[in-house]
């Protein structure tokens, strides 16, 4: 019998025109916008599907907008294959998107996740203001040579390993200097890059004080310890203790997010059936790139 997992997908996986269909054919669906409008003061919706992309893009709604877009996609699925959401037994989510998986899990609620998610966005957008930096996808190359790239560039600003998402495929954050710089010696190296859609650069030091800022945010909420076993981006270890999960999701705005290990240690805990709730197809991919034969299904928003 198939062991299965949910895994919801992180910021830059946004687009206009997401959750439309989802909202004009699943009641279930629309409600959750409708509940979102009345928290965050806007209408949500109306942005994912109609855009522009400009402010869908901007740190401070598309963390809400992914949020709120990947739970849609979760009532589809509940429509669909009630059977299957019972059968899941673990789920992780990549940055962002274990906010999602942690609403869940049972851990948190709705209306706290989405003001955690809200105010987490708009403290990363705030860090992003102060220190002009980005994201940069190095493809191609595994984590040694990248840090030699780092440390290299470190003589322009500050510049760190952010993400390491599958083999190949590693994302560094840092200062726009250090950001420039590493790009031009990479593509004077034949390497290929590409510029995440991201206000900054997340989980690094340049993230600071918006940790500390989540961490009093997370003093106001009530989390529950989760019915299945939420993975963590900071060790790609399953947690269920509530205080565990509290640290955690203060100390994943300023380190690095392990999801290839992430997808090693569920796969080695025996999941082996996978369903990617939310929009676009970045973590089936992913998947693929670490188990060839792994099963993912997409549940889309």
């Amino acid at each position: 019998m198939a062991k299965v997992a949910f895994l919801f997908p992180g910021q830059g996986a946004q687009s206009v025109g997401m959750a439309k269909q989802l909202c004009e054919t699943l009641p279930a669906a629309r409600q959750l916008f409708d509940r979102a409008a009345s928290i965050l003061g806007y209408d949500l919706l109306d942005v994912c599907v109609n855009g522009p992309a400009e402010r869908l893009n901007s740190t401070v709604v598309s963390q809400p907008a992914l949020f709120v877009a990947s739970l849609a996609a979760l009532e589809s699925l509940k429509a669909s294959d009630a059977a299957v959401i019972d059968a899941c037994e673990g789920t992780a989510g990549l940055s962002l998107g274990e906010y999602t998986a942690l609403v869940f899990a049972g851990s948190l609620g709705f209306e706290d996740g989405l003001r955690l998610v809200q105010q987490r966005g708009a403290a990363m957008q705030a860090a992003s203001d102060a220190t002009p930096s980005g994201m940069l996808s190095v493809i191609g190359l595994e984590q040694p040579k990248v840090e030699e790239l780092c440390a290299a560039a470190r003589a322009h600003g500050v510049i760190e390993v952010a993400n390491l998402l599958c083999p190949g495929n590693i994302v560094v954050s840092g200062t726009k200097e250090a950001c420039e710089a590493l790009k031009t010696a990479a593509e004077a190296q034949g390497l290929k890059l590409i510029r995440l859609a991201v206000a900054g650069a997340f989980h690094t030091a340049i993230m600071k004080p918006a940790d500390e800022q989540l961490a009093q945010a997370l003093t106001g909420v009530n989390l529950q310890a989760p019915r299945i076993p939420v993975w963590s981006n900071v060790d790609a270890q399953a947690h269920t203790d509530p205080a565990e999960i509290r640290q955690l999701l203060v100390k994943q705005v300023v380190q690095p997010v392990l999801w290839e290990q992430t997808l090693r240690n569920l796969l080695a805990a025996g999941f082996d059936r996978f369903y990617e709730i939310g929009p676009g197809r970045v973590l089936a991919g992913l998947l693929k790139r670490v188990q060839r034969k792994a099963e993912c299904q997409n549940i889309s928003a």
